[in-house]
């Protein structure tokens, strides 16, 4: 029995050309966006903003900045949970800056066998 490819579904060495050279670009444009992304910054708060995080692409932690009033000897506890609190959102802020920006690129491709990978 004989299989019939639909109208372009060929797997002519044209065809399998233009595949690698959309796959190579996406490729290109995934580094772009990754160099950009590792460029930017972002301010996060937690506490009402008495605990200021901020943070760059590659999840670094450039600062953390506290409001005086938090800063209480007797109450280490909270402070040490509201800057927990403050990375992890800034974390997490990254994260989904970085998930839509590549979203941009990739579409919703998605590859049978890789669920997730794109």
């Amino acid at each position: 029995m004989k299989v019939r490819l639909p109208q372009g579904m060929g797997g002519g060495p044209s065809n399998m050309q233009a595949m690698l050279k959309q796959a190579q670009k996406m490729q290109e444009d995934m580094a772009a966006k990754q160099e950009e992304l590792e460029a930017c910054e972002y301010d996060v708060s937690a506490g009402g903003g008495v605990v200021n995080v901020k943070i760059n692409g590659k999840k670094e932690i450039l600062s953390v900045k506290l409001a005086e009033e938090i800063v209480d000897p007797d109450d280490i506890e909270t402070l040490e949970d509201l800057i927990v609190a403050a990375v992890n959102e800034a974390i997490k802020k990254v994260e989904t800056d970085a998930s839509a920006k590549m979203q941009e690129i990739t579409g919703a491709m998605n590859m049978p066998g890789f669920p997730g990978l794109f």
